[in-house]
């Protein structure tokens, strides 16, 4: 096979115009973006460039935001990812301290704000740079998902000033390797379609983080950890809504005074609804695959080819769904004139490695995308040992005249072809004993010809069908021809 399988399916974008207006609308960083206009020389940051108590409320009354804790604890928020996104830039308090006369007070210096670079990319930048921005912001985000609840952060201070995370209980790589394996998870149930439906319940996105694929009836201990990880995730996804990340519905906060501090997972008969509820919205879809592609992930995306050669095309579409396939190759034709076009995927069609057959499928597939313009293309090849048999049914199948009867050694050629391509695209489905079967039905004496062909998958695809063909007489003539297929390529 000349094309390796990718790790995902391919996930279909929106363009970057549409991803950089969600990114602008998402609620944090356009909190966020207003903070750092209404900044300016007054506003009073700390040592770690937080807005200092005394600014909060009126960061938040610019924000809209009420006067109380939540509000101050918001406007708090959307500053530090301000800082954190480069919309603002903040000295030190300790330099304004050094320049300072000497008044008293130095201990309660603060730093001086200015706007960040970015802050004017949000406006006059590309989509592009909205995007980057927008990453960085999930970035810092994402950081905030995973850090520790500190209830009493004094008593998680070691005596050299720095967290003691093992006293917490918490190690910082598990916690962002947990997030990052459920969000990988929630992303492939998306792009696969098993989150077409809308969204997913968090029960069953934190059972496939914790119980084993093996595992039947879960055991209480397992029960337990998935609603111990079922309530870290409704922290977590309730600080990644607001990102623009995902659609969050969080736990019922009635479960908790029905059940105690931690919800057990439902049973059958109950409202799932009521025990979370997630998805990734498009600009989810983008940045959780934009992290994917950082770690190394094969994570393909519709247009990814589109520039490609048709041979990274038809190794690229190989083992992709009908429909991103279709897709994936429409966005290629709509590049070239259709006579090149199909003479670029006829040459790439060719080829006896072990990935000819499926990109002879897949040349086959495209070329009825492209039209009555492929003819002359198609035509050439009718004489073509590989290509002349899908050359006939392409013209056959848009009506085309005078197309030469094909030898009796090219249809046996062409079978055993389709087969290898199909058991290599979907393995042994089903549906592929029907085909044998007729295929054995309208060619008597089929495997006294088809072991004699001379095609590299003959042997292979003739073992196929004697595990396969649903008729135990043809399934024995079928394992003999494959036999003779080896000992012939042997000799």
């Amino acid at each position: 096979m000349s094309g390796d399988r990718p790790t995902l399916p391919p996930v279909r974008l929106h363009s970057d115009a549409e991803l950089a207006r969600e990114a602008l609308t998402s609620p944090l960083l356009a909190r966020a973006a207003r903070l750092a206009r209404w900044a300016g020389p007054a506003t009073r940051v700390g040592a770690g460039g937080e807005l200092v108590d005394e600014q909060l409320p009126e960061a938040a009354e610019h924000l809209g935001l009420s006067a109380d804790e939540d509000g101050a604890a918001e406007a708090s928020e959307a500053w530090r990812l301000a800082v954190d996104a480069g919309l603002v830039d903040v000295t030190d308090p300790e330099e304004g301290a050094d320049e300072a006369d000497g008044a008293e007070g130095d201990a309660e210096a603060t730093g001086t704000v200015t706007a960040g670079e970015n802050l004017a990319l949000l406006t006059s930048g590309s989509p592009q740079d909205v995007l980057a921005i927008w990453l960085d912001a999930f970035e810092a985000v994402f950081a905030d998902a995973t850090a520790p609840v500190l209830d009493d952060l004094a008593d998680a201070i070691a005596e050299d000033g720095q967290i003691d995370f093992e006293a917490l209980e918490w190690d910082p790589e598990v916690e962002a390797d947990f997030l990052e394996g459920v969000l990988g998870n929630l992303y492939l149930l998306t792009v696969s379609g098993g989150a077409a439906e809308g969204p997913v319940p968090l029960p069953a996105l934190a059972a496939s983080m914790i119980v084993p694929d093996d595992m039947g009836e879960p055991t209480d201990d397992v029960l337990e950890q998935v609603s111990d990880a079922m309530m870290r995730l409704d922290d977590q996804f309730r600080v990644l809504e607001p990102i623009g990340l995902v659609t969050y519905r969080p736990v019922d906060e009635a479960l908790m005074a029905e059940e105690g501090a931690e919800p057990q997972p439902p049973v059958d008969d109950e409202d799932v609804t009521r025990y979370g509820m997630v998805g990734l919205t498009p600009l989810g879809l983008y940045g959780v695959r934009a992290r994917m592609l950082e770690a190394g992930v094969d994570a393909p995306a519709v247009g990814d080819l589109a520039d490609k050669g048709a041979e990274a095309l038809l190794d690229g579409i190989a083992y992709f769904p009908e429909a991103s396939a279709g897709a994936e190759t429409q966005m290629w034709l709509a590049r070239r004139e259709p006579a090149a076009a199909a003479r670029e995927l006829l040459a790439a069609a060719r080829g006896r490695d072990s990935g000819a057959p499926l990109r002879r499928l897949r040349s086959q597939q495209a070329l009825s995308l492209v039209g009555p313009g492929a003819e002359d293309a198609v035509r050439e090849v009718l004489d073509d040992a590989e290509l002349g048999g899908l050359a006939r049914v392409w013209l056959a199948e848009h009506g085309a005249s005078d197309v030469p009867p094909p030898p009796e050694s090219m249809i046996f050629w062409l079978a055993i072809d389709t087969i290898a391509a199909q058991l290599d695209a979907d393995g042994e489905p089903d549906e592929l004993q029907g085909l044998l079967a007729g295929l054995t039905g309208r060619h008597s004496g089929f495997f006294d010809a088809a072991w004699r062909v001379d095609h590299p998958a003959t042997a292979d695809v003739l073992e196929a069908m004697g595990r396969l063909h649903p008729d135990k007489k043809a399934a024995k003539e079928a394992r003999k021809a494959a036999f003779k297929a080896r000992s012939r390529r042997a000799g």
